[in-house]
């Protein structure tokens, strides 16, 4: 069973893939929608979190103030899902420390530059450095919550199984 679900453990990378060269195939306009009815729907839960209501006309003009950063932290949040769903099935087959974050950031960046680039042919939409350069930034974050998250939650620490082995031969 156990060399049946260990390579599953990537369907998520590869659906999460899937999902952001979706994204990144839609046009110029499709996409500015998306992101702007995002950014509505942020501004009527900030205002409903603070007990304000907000007439359409606030809504819009308070929508466009953050569309911009809604975009940019959309890139980031599909990195950082990406950088997870990468680097824990990594963690699973047993790679650690400086090695899985180079391989992680290294499938990444260059997932994210080929997103870029293949924006370069789609209408309304170019290639952007900046961006490659905020989804570096969500996958190092991703991948580093990944080496926290086991450490705390797995017991995994570097040197945890020498210090075992230890306490073991004390015992004995």
């Amino acid at each position: 069973m156990k060399y049946v679900l260990k390579p599953l453990s990537f369907l998520p990378a590869i659906l999460m893939m899937y999902l952001i060269f979706s994204f990144s195939g839609q046009s110029g306009e499709t996409s500015a929608e998306l992101s702007y009815k995002v950014s509505c729907k942020v501004v009527e839960i900030q205002g409903t979190l603070t007990g304000q209501t907000y007439d359409d006309y606030t809504i819009a003009v308070k929508a466009d103030e953050i569309h911009y950063k809604v975009r940019k932290a959309a890139h980031m949040t599909e990195y950082f899902l990406l950088a997870v769903s990468v680097a824990f099935p990594f963690y699973v087959y047993g790679l650690r420390g400086l090695p899985l974050v180079i391989l992680t950031m290294g499938i990444c960046v260059g997932f994210a530059g080929l997103a870029e680039y293949h924006q370069s042919f789609v209408a309304g939409r170019g290639p952007s450095r900046k961006d490659v350069f905020i989804d570096s930034c969500g996958a190092f974050i991703g991948v580093m919550v990944v080496r926290i998250f086991c450490w705390i939650f797995l017991g995994i620490m570097p040197g945890h199984k020498k210090k075992r082995k230890r306490r073991r031969r004390n015992e004995a």
